[in-house]
């Protein structure tokens, strides 16, 4: 009974992973010489920076986009990524989650915006994205290892898949929450939809866009870890041999320095959405300063204008 209702969906998917390696074998190979450059510069550029130098300019960038707090923090945690051995691999997983973060997003935000703008692509990336966000995370290894076989490669292009579609939800629900009569008014003085895209919809979107890029950022470092299965090189591949070994210590050490890394991309990402919010940012106090100062600007012209009283009046 078993044999009459079976439906070999396994082999048919194999064959036809098989067909597209085959019929694609260049465009695989020149994408693969592209993303290995990519990755491997970055990382050789990551790891040839000294690490004092490098966890500086990140506290420096927290405390530029978000506070002062963020920037200790990232000093504490950091020294204490390096004191456990582990700076080198967070670099290598940086670099590998940065390169695919990229991608994903140049990807995700214009088929969000398209998905915006047109129903019936909408209708049909909608059950693509369900697929995509309902598959296990080590699926995407397999047409990964088959089309690039191991090392950076192919952990970069499982870690688009798996980090695309909250990028295409949030870009989409950016766009259509954009007040109508905004985009009416644009509508109205004459716009056109390019120039209605670029003024008026996305700036308004940016709040939600970059929700869904911080979400990204989150899901390439989760999947980066995964990725170390397929042999790419950072802390995911410490993981994978920590528990190869049964090695609690060097699991810790290597899964300590994910959260690390998670904890200040997150709150860099989030602090960019919604630059406002935080006060203590040095780019805030900077947009302060320039305010004070054309206020005294202003204050000082409308004196030197204003007409002397005459005397005895």
């Amino acid at each position: 009974m078993n044999d009459f209702i079976s439906i070999p969906i396994g082999d048919w998917a194999a064959s036809g992973l098989d067909w597209f390696k085959d019929a694609f074998e260049g465009v695989f190979d020149v994408v693969s010489f592209i993303v290995k450059m990519l990755v491997e510069g970055l990382a050789d550029f990551l790891v040839a920076i000294p690490s004092p130098v490098l966890i500086l300019v990140f506290a420096l960038i927290g405390w530029l986009v978000r506070s002062w707090q963020l920037a200790l923090g990232t000093i504490i945690t950091m020294l204490l990524v390096v004191a456990m051995g582990q700076w080198e691999n967070a670099m290598l997983t940086l670099a590998l989650v940065l390169i695919a973060a990229v991608i994903a997003i140049l990807i995700a935000v214009p088929l969000g915006i398209l998905a915006a703008r047109n129903e019936t692509f909408s209708l049909i990336v909608k059950p693509v994205l369900d697929f995509m966000q309902t598959m296990p995370a080590f699926v995407y290894l397999i047409p990964a290892v088959i089309f690039f076989g191991i090392g950076f490669v192919p952990g970069v292009f499982a870690t688009v898949l798996f980090a695309l579609p909250p990028g295409v939800r949030f870009t989409e629900l950016g766009i259509r929450g954009v007040d109508s009569e905004t985009v009416e008014a644009g509508h109205a003085f004459g716009s056109t939809p390019g120039k209605i895209l670029r003024g008026i919809q996305l700036p308004l979107a940016t709040p939600t866009i970059m929700a869904g890029i911080n979400q990204v950022i989150m899901l390439a470092l989760s999947m980066a870890v995964v990725a170390g299965m397929a042999g790419a090189n950072g802390l995911g591949k410490e993981v994978v041999a920590a528990i190869a070994t049964l090695n609690i210590a060097q699991g810790v050490e290597a899964g300590l320095g994910v959260v690390i890394l998670a904890v200040f991309l997150d709150r860099v990402t989030a602090a960019l959405g919604n630059p406002g919010e935080y006060k203590n940012s040095l780019l805030s106090t900077v947009r302060k300063r320039r305010i004070n100062a054309r206020r005294n600007e202003v204050a000082e012209a409308k004196a030197a204008i204003r007409p002397a009283t005459p005397a005895g009046m």
